[in-house]
C-alpha cells in the first residue's frame, strides 16, 4: 500500500524561486505542491485552508514576514486548534537573514539555505514531515556562530538557567546535539545504544521545556554551553 504524498505549501515573494522549487519537488513521487503564497499573511490563510504537511517559508517578504507567519501557524496548531500539525521549514540566504533564530524560536522545525542542492531540500522536507527537526552542522553551526553576538551574553556566575536540572550525561548529550550530531552519531561517540540517547534527548527537551532539537541547539548557544566557533 502506497504512503500518502507529503503536502507542501511554497511561500516566497519571488515567483521565479517558487517555480524552481516546484519543479524540483514535483519530480519526487512522494511530494506534492498543494499551493503557493507570496507573503506571510497569505501563507497563514493558505495553511488553514489547504492543510499542508510542510510549509516551505521564506523570511523576508512584504507585509507579514516569515517569522510572524511562522508564529501564527504554530499558534494555530496549538492544543485545542485541531489535529492539523503543519511543520515550517525556513529558507534563508544566510548572508542576510539574521532573523532566522527568531524564526526557530517562533516554532520553525529547521532551516535550509536557498542555494542548497536539490537533494538536500528534498531530504529536509521528508525529515521535517516525519516529525523530526533539521539540525545540519554545515548550516546550523555557521549560522549561530555568525549571529552569536545577537544572543544574550552569559556570565560565569554558576550554570545557565535550566542546566542545573540536567544530569552530567544529559548535558553531554545536549552538547553533542548542539554540534549537529544525530542520535546514532552521539551513540557511537558516547559508546551507548541509540535508544539510550533517544531517551536522554527526550529528557533534556522535557526538563528544559524545549520543543525539538533545533530549539535545543539555540538554547545551547544562548546559555553558553556551546561557544561560537567551538567544537
Amino acid at each position: 500500500m502506497s504512503t500518502a504524498a507529503v503536502r507542501i505549501l511554497l511561500v516566497d515573494d519571488q515567483p521565479l524561486l517558487r517555480t524552481g522549487f516546484k519543479l524540483i519537488l514535483e519530480a519526487e513521487h512522494d511530494l506534492t505542491i498543494v499551493g503557493e503564497a507570496g507573503d506571510g499573511a497569505a501563507a497563514v490563510e493558505a495553511t488553514r485552508s489547504l492543510m499542508p504537511d510542510v510549509v516551505l517559508m521564506d523570511i523576508r517578504m512584504p507585509g507579514v514576514d516569515g517569522i510572524e507567519a511562522t508564529r501564527r501557524i504554530v499558534r494555530d496548531r496549538a492544543p485545542g486548534a485541531g489535529s492539523h500539525d503543519p511543520k515550517v521549514l525556513i529558507l534563508t540566504t544566510f548572508d542576510l537573514d539574521e532573523y532566522v533564530i527568531e524564526a526557530v524560536r517562533a516554532g520553525a522545525s529547521g532551516f535550509l539555505l536557498k542555494d542548497a542542492p536539490p537533494e538536500d531540500l528534498v531530504t529536509a522536507i521528508r525529515i521535517v514531515a516525519n516529525g523530526d527537526a533539521i539540525v545540519a552542522p554545515s548550516v546550523t553551526r555557521r549560522l549561530l556562530d555568525r549571529f552569536a553576538t545577537k544572543l544574550p551574553s552569559v556570565t560565569d556566575e554558576g550554570p545557565p538557567p535550566g542546566l542545573e536540572h540536567l544530569t552530567e550525561r544529559e548535558r553531554e548529550v545536549l552538547s553533542q546535539v548542539a554540534k549537529g550530531l544525530s542520535n546514532a552519531e552521539i551513540a557511537r561517540e558516547l559508546v551507548v545504544s541509540e535508544t539510550t540517547i533517544k531517551t536522554h534527548v527526550g529528557n533534556v527537551l522535557a526538563k528544559l521545556g524545549l520543543r525539538d532539537r533545533v530549539q535545543a541547539v539555540v538554547y545551547a548557544y544562548e546559555t553558553g554551553l556551546i561557544r561560537p566557533g567551538g567544537v
